[in-house]
């Protein structure tokens, strides 16, 4: 994890132990690997949704206070939309606390439909819901719109797949 430089003080004795600390552990945070996380899933409104044997994964990166994820959604066979229409507002949770103020940036996102060869692209915004999530997600194809809940932009089922990814400023 990368934090503040150290003051150094005339006369300080450098040490291998010191060096590491403050070169090599810093880079290998900023160009190591990222991290994962299972990203919470709800629903503002409605019943909520229940993933059942579909998969959600989520994988991140902190350089400081910034974060970069992605998410992606898998749709099961018994995974459940939740609140049987429209309305319900879809939320995901993030990997680490935002940042206060963060409220309308853009996050980027996808919906494939397997079943139908279909790609909606998606964005979406931040909110301070559940110590932060992102939520409110706006599909389109073509001249087509749909806000994305249980039945839009398409009736989700097996092998569906929903993709995002954002970056934001993390609370500390």
């Amino acid at each position: 994890m990368t934090f503040g430089p150290k003051t150094w003080v005339v006369g300080e004795t450098v040490s291998a132990a010191l060096l590491n600390q403050e070169i090599r552990d810093q880079w290998n945070s900023v160009l190591g690997a990222w991290s994962a996380y299972t990203p919470a899933w709800g629903a503002d409104g409605g019943a909520a949704p229940t993933l059942g044997n579909g998969t959600i994964v989520g994988r991140y990166l902190k350089v400081g206070r910034t974060v970069d994820w992605v998410l992606q959604l898998t749709w099961g066979s018994t995974t459940a939309a939740g609140g049987g229409g429209s309305g319900e507002n879809w939320w995901f949770g993030l990997p680490a606390a935002p940042a206060a103020g963060f409220t309308q940036r853009i996050v980027q996102a996808d919906a494939f439909d397997n079943s139908a060869t279909l790609h909606w692209a998606a964005t979406g915004i931040y909110s301070t819901l559940n110590s932060g999530c992102v939520k409110t997600f706006v599909a389109t194809q073509g001249t087509a719109a749909a806000v994305l809940d249980s039945i839009a932009p398409f009736t989700w089922a097996a092998s569906d797949i929903f993709y995002a990814s954002g970056r934001y400023e993390a609370a500390a």
